[in-house]
């Protein structure tokens, strides 16, 4: 299983920019989906980003298109997410995540799509 770590959330002001990591300790890290879903407080966890194993297909939540740029390092084993352009209602706690198939070409929205997730990361954006 691939086991994550997510950095860099933080407190930044409306119209900011963050930038969220995620390491993976999995040697096979490549082979694998990678999403970022998010949870603000009272509400479900919600689908934000994915890239495929490869590299070579994205998508994004409506709310993110244009803002957020997810992106990978097979060699390093790391994903990001590029956030700009924040605002409050991004506030919420970020999780990486491992699809659950081998290469898989498909996209995965759900939550349930993914195997492995990391501990989360707190992003804060104030008004």
């Amino acid at each position: 299983q691939v086991q994550l770590v997510e950095s860099g959330g933080g407190l930044v002001q409306a119209g900011g920019s963050l930038r969220l990591s995620c390491a993976a300790s999995a040697r096979t890290f490549g082979d694998y989906g990678m999403g970022w879903f998010r949870q603000a407080p009272g509400k479900e966890r919600e689908f934000v980003a994915v890239i495929t194993w490869g590299g070579g297909r994205t998508d994004y939540a409506e709310s993110v298109k244009g803002r957020f740029t997810i992106s990978r390092d097979n060699v390093m084993n790391m994903a990001y997410l590029q956030m700009n352009r924040l605002k409050p209602e991004d506030t919420a706690v970020y999780y990486c995540a491992a699809d659950r198939v081998y290469r898989r070409t498909s996209i995965g929205y759900t939550a349930d799509e993914y195997a492995s997730w990391g501990q989360g990361t707190q992003v804060t954006v104030s008004a």
